[in-house]
């Protein structure tokens, strides 16, 4: 299908002409004929091990896709091949959402009371309900010094007293489970209660239109009191997680393989967002290459793949196979980052001058062409992509072509005293990331910029280089090619103006890579964050928005869609944007 037939706007408007628009793409299967068949092994095969377990700091879209199968939050999305209808809020360990007609949203819109439904047990010996109180331990574990989440900078923002209690948190050794469960016990914060096993109260700072997706995020899934005696996301962490969704992790083996079974305390009347159907779920790592993985799901020897994308040779030759799809997921991915705290060069990147400079370097237009054409990925400007809140089309750079202009960049670059620069680049070495960093490398080569690239495999891309703040600051990096996919749609500006260039939440596992901080940026965030409806959120993230690119923070390159394929044998495979993949746990197999 055309890309532009899959766009959506800013708002999210006409959701039921697109939704009939995309039911009616190939692939998928959703058109599985004859009921679900339980049984089978899901073969899911890719490149690097998940970069957290730990759901309170998780932080790609493979190990969202992992966590949706074991572990549960108050409220969800559901899978589905129609967009509009992945981005609605839905109830799920809650037994409904609130809203101010059924009373659980106060007036002034500061108190939330969440009730939660009955039948969700964990997998303990014996199981045993999942209650308020495992939800208020999955937030105080949020800022754990450990492995404090990405996205906790959410909830600091907004939960009454979460701030302070994060900021005594960091002080605590961590090195000792003890110690940590020992200070969530002790402190506590009024943003988030337990009335009583059953009856959550949430009290926010401040009123935000966008409580209830924060609340449908993994890093808020409820944390059993087992949690409390490992180290956050530590080894041992990883071999003994709980669960209260329809799988069980049975195995772990780092770098290598995660095996899921049946959670036999699961039952699907306490689930309206899950299903159970295959036996058992098979993800093995390793897999660097992704024709290879093509090769194996087209033969049938492997069912999805795990981080690898459909090789973009193959793309034509699969437009009319049932078994490809082309998924919407409106995203920044890649982007090219700065580390503006790097001391090399004499602190280049640091310098908003050179960092303007390097904006014309990059040609989008053989960028495009190595992820698949335009019918996958579209040139992109701006911080926020199209079908997010506050995306306003500007090009503050342009070049003709979309093909760059290393001359202009080289005349900037002589301007700002830096006509020669040697910029340390780590690559991911799954999907094509190798080839869009070769490419983006001999760009720079033409502006005089000498990039040395350097492979960053076995998952450490993020949770060892780019997250560690220590690395940034010593110049072990100047620049790299993340992605971002929002963690929600719909009223979701926060969901990328936040996470990536608030600079007050800048730290360890913190998502702004580059340590960008510009305090009339954190006050545009502030300002959407209390705005008095989306729309004037959306204003506000427009603002921050522009101001950012004035910064040159980063140069957004691909707002790209995703190419999937599955192997014959899987049915009814409904897709999840966040994750970007399909939802393992409402598919099923033929024999």
């Amino acid at each position: 299908m055309a890309r532009e037939l899959i766009k959506v706007s800013a708002g999210l408007t006409g959701l039921a002409v697109l939704a009939a628009a995309l039911t009616g793409c190939a692939g998928g299967g959703a058109g599985a004929q004859g009921p679900p068949r339980p049984g089978g092994t899901l073969r899911v095969i890719g490149s690097s091990d998940v970069e957290h377990l730990d759901t309170a700091s998780v932080s790609s879209v493979g190990s969202y896709g992992l966590v949706r199968t074991f572990a549960r939050t108050l409220f969800g999305v559901r899978a589905s091949n129609a967009f509009p209808e992945t981005v609605p809020v839905q109830a799920d360990v809650a037994a409904r959402v609130p809203s101010r007609e059924n009373g659980d949203i106060a007036k002034d819109g500061r108190t939330y009371t969440v009730r939660l439904r009955t039948g969700v047990q964990w997998n303990t010996s014996p199981p045993r309900p999942v209650t308020a109180h495992d939800f208020v331990r999955g937030f105080e574990r949020l800022c754990n010094p450990a492995s404090p989440s990405a996205g906790k900078g959410y909830y600091i923002s907004t939960l009454k007293g979460m701030d302070a209690f994060c900021r005594g948190f960091s002080a605590v050794d961590r090195d000792d489970p003890k110690a940590m469960a020992a200070y969530q016990r002790e402190h506590g914060f009024e943003g988030v209660r337990a009335r009583d096993d059953r009856t959550l109260v949430f009290t926010l700072e401040k009123p935000a239109s966008d409580f209830l997706n924060l609340l449908s995020l993994p890093f808020t899934a409820a944390a059993p009191a087992e949690y409390d005696r490992y180290v956050p996301d530590g080894p041992e962490f990883r071999r003994r997680t709980i669960s209260n969704g329809p799988y069980q992790i049975t195995e772990y083996r780092p770098g290598m393989s995660v095996v899921l079974e049946h959670n036999r305390a699961w039952r699907r009347e306490s689930d309206p967002l899950r299903e159970r159907h295959v036996e058992k779920i098979q993800i093995t790592f390793g897999q660097d290459s992704p024709e290879t993985v093509q090769q194996q799901l087209e033969q049938g020897t492997a069912d999805l793949a795990w981080d690898q994308p459909v090789p973009t040779a193959a793309i034509p030759g699969l437009r009319r196979d049932p078994r490809f799809a082309i998924r919407e997921t409106p995203n920044n991915s890649p982007y090219l980052v700065f580390n503006t705290r790097s001391p090399n060069n004499g602190g280049a990147l640091g310098k908003r001058e050179v960092r303007q400079a390097l904006q014309y370097a990059v040609d989008r237009s053989a960028l495009i062409k190595l992820v698949g054409g335009p019918s996958v990925a579209e040139p992109l400007h701006t911080v926020i992509p199209p079908g997010n809140s506050g995306h306003a089309p500007r090009n503050p750079y342009p070049t003709a072509d979309e093909a760059g202009d290393p001359a202009k960049c080289r005349q900037l670059l002589a301007k700002a005293g830096h006509a020669r620069l040697t910029l340390k680049f780590p690559y991911r070495t799954n999907s094509v990331h190798r080839l869009l960093a070769q490419s983006i490398a001999g760009n720079l080569a033409a502006c005089n910029v000498k990039a040395i690239l350097t492979a960053d495999a076995g998952g450490s891309f993020y949770s060892a280089t780019l997250t560690d703040p220590a690395k940034a600051r010593e110049g072990q990096w100047d620049i790299a090619a993340p992605g971002w996919t929002p963690d929600w749609y719909g009223n979701n500006g926060r969901s990328i103006i936040q996470p990536l260039f608030d600079g007050r939440t800048y730290g360890p596992n913190s998502t702004n890579y580059g340590g960008y901080d510009n305090p009339e940026v954190n006050g545009l965030i502030d300002a959407a964050l209390t705005a008095s409806s989306p729309d004037r959120a959306a204003g506000f993230w427009a603002m921050a928005d522009q101001k950012i690119m004035d910064d040159a923070a980063i140069i957004p390159l691909l707002d790209r869609d995703q190419p999937i394929f599955h192997s014959s044998r899987v049915h009814n495979a409904l897709f999840l944007p966040t994750a970007a993949g399909y939802d393992y746990t409402r598919l099923w197999l033929s024999p």
